[in-house]
Formats: C-alpha cells, structure tokens, sequence
C-alpha cells in the first residue's frame, strides 16, 4: 500500500513580507501621508507628482494606475498618498475578496467622481470579474443582466470618473487585456539601506523610540531592503532594548537582538538559510526546478517564489536560469561562513 504524501508544513518566516495584523494597526500611523515625506522610489514618485500635477490643472480624475513589485515596498501606501493629493475618497479591497461580479457593481455604483478604488493583488480577480471590470475601466460604464432566459435583458448603467490604482507581486499573471487597461505602470523595487535608515528613524520618532545612526544602520542592513521589514525588526529590536538593555537601543544591542532572532547580516533568515542550503546539498547548488526544490523542502511553491525568492535573486544569492535555480558564488560563500552554519544547525 502505497504511503500518503506528508502534508506541507507551514513554517513561520520572521521577516516574512507579508501584513501582519500587528502590521496592519501600527503602518496607519506610520504611513506617510504626502509624497514629501515618502522615502525612496525616486523615479516612481517623480513620474507621479507629474501626472497628479497634471491630472489637477485639467481638474480630472488621474488616470488608472498599476504598481507591480515585491510585498512590503509601499504599493498600498502610495495609493493612500495618491488619494491624499487628490483630496479624494479611498475605497480598499483585495482580488480574492471579489468573488462576483455583484461584489463589484455595489463598490463602483458607490463611487463618487474622482474616489480612488484599490485593488491590492488585482492578479487575483477570478476572470469573470476580470471581464465585467473591463468597461468600467474603459468607459466607466456596466453592464448587468436581469432576468434569465428569454426574459433576460441587459442594462447598462453609467458610472462616475473614477480612477482604479491595482496593486500585484506578480506582474506576469496579469492578463495583457487588463495590463493594458492601466495609464500608468509602475515597478516598485527594492530601497537602499541609506533609505531604509530615513525610514527607521522616522518610525522610531514617531514611535517614541531614540535611535543613533549606527542602530538604524544595523537594522536597515539586515531589513532586506524592505520598509514593512525594517519597521517590524525595528519594533522587535525594542523590545529587546527594553527588556534586556533598560530601554538603551544602541548598535551592540540591535546586534544581539537580531542575532537571537536568526537574522544575519545580510537579511537572511532560518529559512532563506534552509533554501539556499537544500539546492547546496541535494542538487550540487543547482539548477534545479522549483517544483522539486519546494517538494524536498515541503513547502508551498507560492512561499518560495513570492516570499523567498525575490530578495535571494536581488541580493545575487539566487539566480534563474532556464533550467531553473542555481546558487552564485556569493551564495556559496555565506554558506560557508562559521554564523550561517551555525544558524543552520542550531
């Protein structure tokens, strides 16, 4: 009798990029809320002033936006920022929140001229809801269907100038009808640490926290380039300081509370450890396909590629090649290092 397959195993990933619901309540009060104070993403903040400038002295609606890139890098909150500019109202929901086309008539028929829709991870929206957006987004207009059968007609109903921003981690899925339905694309990449540190030590004074430069430094190292990580690390690393250090944050002190929470100086965790190590081990540092690579990990393939992977590939850890995953050389000599084998094996 053949043996059942194990079941995957959900494994916590401290600088997971994804919103937690601590995240969730502490960004509002974070968040930026003009673009003078956003930080980084310089060509994507300057094409927008641009085109908000230009959308208020033709006293329009702005045009359909798409912000494309990695979890944790602002996507949500320029659309917020957007919305602030244009002293318009905000209306937030999620691809897999759509389930119907009825979902989304009662969001749109509620939008006033100029309100902002946010779709976050648009590249979820289930093709029937995909299809019935398309005229809305082209010339504001639905249509729905009462009755059924040989009673069945269709109503069109005129909708009020809004502007539609879509938010995905995953560009590729998106379907090149609705892509090209969008005025302006924007990619959002990874920040500097120069400015990730302006972002840590706007969130300590906002939090009451002091912080140097040489702490805020450290921590930005280790955030993998990512504004939603760094605030988390930074709100960790406090709390080590108060607990272990009587409230004193200095460089030595977000040392040793990073180190206790397995983030090395590159950023990398437990598990960005684990992969890189498995295509080391099992498949000579690669290539190998990501199929088998989560399957010897007994991980979901969505965590690996969405979760994972993105930093690795920035940071020159990780590289794709057609036959799939392969180590760099820079992989193979962190690998080596007394601290991530220590990591690896504690």
């Amino acid at each position: 009798m053949a043996s059942e397959k194990a079941p995957k195993v959900k494994r916590e990933k401290f600088v997971d990029t994804k919103e937690t619901e601590e995240d969730v309540i502490l960004n509002l009060s974070l968040r930026p809320a003009e673009m003078n104070d956003f930080v980084g993403q310089k060509k994507v903040i300057e094409n927008l002033l641009i085109a908000l400038e230009a959308a208020r002295k033709r006293n329009e609606p702005l045009e359909h936006v798409l912000f494309s890139g990695p979890p944790g890098l602002g996507k949500t909150t320029l659309a917020h920022v957007i919305a602030r500019e244009m002293g318009s109202k905000i209306t937030s929901t999620s691809g897999p929140a759509i389930e119907r086309p009825g979902d989304l008539i009662g969001i749109l028929t509620n939008l006033s001229h100029g309100d902002i829709l946010f779709i976050d991870e648009i590249h979820r929206l289930s093709k029937i809801v995909e299809e019935f957006i398309y005229p809305a987004m082209e010339n504001f207009q639905i249509d729905f269907i009462i009755d059924k059968g040989p009673y069945a007609k269709t109503i069109k109903f005129n909708l009020k100038r809004f502007t539609l921003i879509g938010a995905t981690t995953r560009a590729g899925l998106l379907t090149a009808p609705l892509r090209g339905r969008f005025g302006m694309f924007y990619y959002m990449d990874f920040y500097t640490s120069d400015e990730i540190a302006k972002i840590l030590k706007r969130s300590a004074s906002l939090l009451n926290i002091k912080i140097d430069n040489e702490s805020a430094d450290e921590i930005a190292r280790r955030s993998r380039g990512t504004p939603r990580v760094a605030n988390r690390l930074l709100r960790r690393v406090r709390d080590w300081a108060e607990v272990k250090a009587k409230g004193r944050l200095t460089k030595e002190v977000a040392q040793q509370a990073l180190n206790a929470l397995g983030i090395d100086t590159n950023g990398l965790d437990l598990i960005d450890r684990r992969v890189l190590k498995t295509i080391l081990d099992f498949y000579n540092g690669g290539p190998v396909g990501i199929e088998s690579l989560a399957a010897t990990l007994n991980e979901e393939t969505d965590t690996i590629v969405d979760v994972v992977e993105p930093f690795l590939l920035k940071a020159g850890f990780l590289k794709r090649t057609p036959r799939g995953r392969e180590l760099t050389s820079l992989a193979r000599k962190h690998l080596g290092t007394k601290e991530a084998q220590k990591e690896l094996f504690q």
